[in-house]
């Protein structure tokens, strides 16, 4: 009998659409035609103003970090996060019960810390309801809104967001220590740095540095890019632009000391992790998503930027393991790919072993065998207490 699984997410940011869409790929794999899915981004189904939430977040972490780290903090902390669940419930009630009742399922998978509460309570008003996971897609700082001791399974990538979870009122064994899921088609597109610089045409001799702004090209990485040129560096430079073709058509035209390779929009599933594989340092903002990939690359990471709050976290793990380096100025990042390039190939190689020590490449496969382990068990029955 098909199983069926929905998830709940939403897309402030990407990575809690490419979290469950790496769960969702990883069980196509596993468990073929035996599994169904259905997606409901539930904040844009919300009223004013959280459904206006994916635009406004980029803008606002973007171009104001003080006002996001300022929210995040007001609302961190159980009795806050507590208050800010039950406004958001009472005022969208009748819309997360809809969702609940056209959208029926074996199991429900969240993957947004923000929806996970109110649309469980939506949950908790049916006769007989699926089981309830959640995907923690935050590292090490992980907001509150996380963790819901009435939550079925919690799913959490590193030993410190299992710690605020027990803080927060989670049991033991209603948490399993994971890693972020990472989808397959990234890790088997993997390949060796020769076939992937073979493919792109890339200097085979010479390191390459890759710098990343995300799939926006958000972020200053004119900057960075430019003064990383500004040296003269015995590599090459490999910049991902993302949508952002002003970028794009901005570093095409400019003068470069450095050989380079400019792309604009690249696959996740396919030329990154080839591009990434073709690299030997990566420079990048703190997001989770891009950490637990370079990691898997084994790729020596130059944090150049970070939300506050929730990625404040994601650095510290980079630099304790000795992962990499957090530096925000452009000059001090291109001082220190100097350095590392200097160092010759045997540092960087320990640097990228390093790395490799925080991937979890089977953390995806943990934890869409353990959906489909809770898409087959019994509905729950609601009593009295619910």
């Amino acid at each position: 009998m098909t199983k069926k699984v929905l998830f709940l997410f939403s897309d402030t940011g990407g990575g809690h659409r490419s979290a469950f869409q790496a769960i969702q790929d990883a069980m196509k794999i596993r468990y073929g035609d035996a599994v169904e899915f259905d997606a409901v981004d539930v904040l844009r189904e919300c009223k004013w103003p959280l459904n206006k939430q994916p635009e406004l977040y980029p803008r606002v972490v973007n171009t104001s970090k003080f006002l996001w780290a300022l929210v995040y903090h007001v609302f961190d902390g159980r009795l806050r996060t507590g208050l800010a669940r039950q406004l958001i419930y009472r005022n969208n009630r009748r819309v997360l019960r809809r969702i609940v009742a056209e959208h029926p399922a074996d199991v429900a998978v969240c993957t947004h810390s923000v929806i996970g509460n109110p649309t469980f309570r939506a949950f908790l008003t049916l006769d007989e309801r699926p089981p309830f996971l959640t995907v923690v897609t935050d590292l090490v700082t992980t907001p509150s809104f996380w963790y819901d001791p009435r939550v079925d399974h919690c799913f959490v990538p590193t030993e410190s967001a299992y710690r605020r979870g027990l803080r927060l009122g989670m049991s033991p064994s209603q948490m399993q220590i994971t890693g972020l899921p990472v989808n397959p088609h990234f890790i088997n597109s993997m390949t060796t740095k020769e076939a992937a610089r073979a493919e792109f045409r890339f200097d085979p001799h010479l390191p390459a540095v890759l710098l990343v702004a995300g799939g926006e090209g958000m972020g200053a990485l004119h900057k960075t890019v430019e003064a990383l040129d500004a040296q003269p560096l015995d590599a090459q430079l490999l910049v991902v632009c993302g949508r952002n073709e002003e970028l794009k058509a901005r570093l095409e035209n400019r003068q470069w000391n450095n050989p380079r390779h400019i792309f604009g929009f690249v696959s996740n599933h396919h030329a990154m992790p080839r591009i990434m594989a073709a690299s030997d340092i990566i420079v990048t903002k703190a997001g989770p998503s891009t950490i637990s990939e370079a990691a898997i690359a084994g790729l020596p990471m130059i944090i150049s930027d970070r939300i506050p709050g929730q990625e404040t976290g994601n650095v510290r793990l980079v630099i304790e393991n000795e992962a990499g380096v957090y530096l925000p100025k452009p000059e001090k990042v291109a001082e220190r790919i100097k350095e590392w390039l200097e160092e010759g190939p045997e540092m960087l190689k320990q640097r990228a072993a390093n790395a490799r020590k925080i991937g979890r490449p089977e953390a995806v496969w943990e934890i869409a065998d353990a959906v489909w382990d809770w898409a087959n068990r019994p509905k729950l029955v609601r009593t009295r207490a619910s």
